[in-house]
């Protein structure tokens, strides 16, 4: 969020090829051994053998159950009837909510990783919360919020229910119910109301060109400059979401010229069924 704050200018190219990013291993990437070339239109970094090594050591593929650090479960809320369920290093704090896009949220309780998987599997049985939900889903909420007391307290009533359930792991402490808010901290309230346009993938010589107006995990809202929003039903001044992690593998360089050439969505081609759950994890524990 501080390298885009609202009201920076971006004017960018995609240049040459989108190359994997390699393996993440003791805290840095380690360059890929196959020299792949990804696809420009998705949002994954990694090519399939990478992203397999990756996930041989991983909490989220549970390959790491012998993680010593402590975990907190937490439940993250993005819209009315949009909350989950989910577990991060407690060490991260709310590193991985904000990377998630939630805009409110609030910890349930902090224990080693095996209790804090049991609990997330607990809500997920007995209660019917889910571990994650579609990109679509996120964006399309994040037009129609309730005040912030109303996003409190559907937290707020979850977690209670939560902690009442019989079975809850003796290892895990359970958290006082506190509501964290990251609107603000997003910029939700510059984003227009009812749908906004979606910008697609890059590709080779493909240029964005516009002004941030908000940023809410990986989705950067952009006001765009000049005629790059005319497939979008309008000119200049059109605000459209993109997915930042398809920069990812590209080499970026200066845009030549002043418009968007990257294709443009109509919010009601862009926005997907509102409750739609499913979608891959996003990012690390």
């Amino acid at each position: 969020m501080s390298l885009l704050p609202p009201g920076k200018a971006l004017a960018f190219a995609a240049v040459g090829e989108r190359r994997c990013l390699g393996v993440r291993r003791a805290g840095r990437w380690l360059v890929c051994p196959y020299g792949a070339v990804l696809e420009g239109e998705g949002v994954k970094d990694q090519c399939a053998r990478c992203a397999q090594l990756d996930r041989s050591r991983s909490v989220a593929a549970d390959t790491m159950a012998d993680d010593p650090r402590p975990y907190g479960v937490y439940l993250a809320y993005f819209g009315p009837g949009l909350v989950k369920v989910g577990i991060t290093a407690a060490e991260r704090g709310a590193a991985r909510l904000v990377e998630q896009g939630a805009v409110a949220y609030a910890w349930l309780g902090r224990g080693p990783l095996m209790a804090a998987r049991r609990a997330e599997a607990l809500l997920g049985s007995a209660l019917g919360v889910p571990d994650r939900f579609a990109k679509e889903a996120k964006r399309a909420a994040r037009g129609a919020l309730p005040p912030v007391p109303e996003r409190a307290a559907e937290l707020g009533e979850l977690h209670g229910r939560a902690r009442g359930l019989a079975g809850w792991p003796e290892s895990l402490e359970p958290v006082d119910f506190a509501c964290a808010d990251h609107s603000e901290l997003f910029g939700l309230a510059r984003v227009p109301a009812g749908g906004v346009a979606e910008l697609g993938g890059l590709t080779a010589g493909a240029e964005v060109v516009g002004e941030v107006v908000a940023g809410a995990g990986a989705d950067v809202y952009l006001r765009l400059a000049g005629e790059g929003a005319a497939d979008a039903g309008g000119g200049a001044g059109v605000v459209a979401v993109m997915d930042a992690r398809v920069w990812s593998g590209w080499v970026l360089g200066a845009a030549r010229g002043r418009v968007t050439t990257v294709p443009v969505r109509r919010a009601a081609e862009a926005d997907g069924p509102r409750g739609q759950r499913g979608g891959e994890q996003e990012g690390l524990f």
